[in-house]
């Protein structure tokens, strides 16, 4: 039964897909992979996002469209409006954590 589950969890790994994604407004024609990978490497993609605070998105189907494509690639015309969705996200974080910096910042001062 242990084997089983064991078994089971690293299918799941094996299966598990990230894909880092940059899109710079005033460098980039369109968003970049940056880097993309199953398994181990996708871990590994999500450690180092973790690390760095950057934000993560979770869409099994778009990860696994996305990984289809070669790294240092523009993200083609037709999933731009599925990558809007992702980057509309992360605007949206961004935003609050401006807005959490500014109260924090207010908050220290009146101390």
């Amino acid at each position: 039964m242990m084997a089983e589950r064991e078994k089971k969890e690293k299918q799941q790994q094996a299966r598990r897909t990230a894909v880092a994604v940059r899109y710079d407004v005033e460098k980039d024609k369109a968003p970049l992979i940056l880097a993309s990978g199953r398994g181990a490497i996708a871990d590994e993609i999500l450690r180092v996002a973790e690390d760095n605070k950057i934000p993560l998105f979770e869409n099994r189907d778009l990860a696994n469209m996305l990984a289809k494509l070669e790294v240092d690639t523009e993200i083609p015309a037709q999933l731009y409006v599925l990558v809007a969705e992702v980057l509309f996200f992360v605007y949206k974080l961004d935003k609050m954590a401006e807005k959490r910096e500014k109260l924090m910042k207010r908050a220290m001062e009146e101390r």
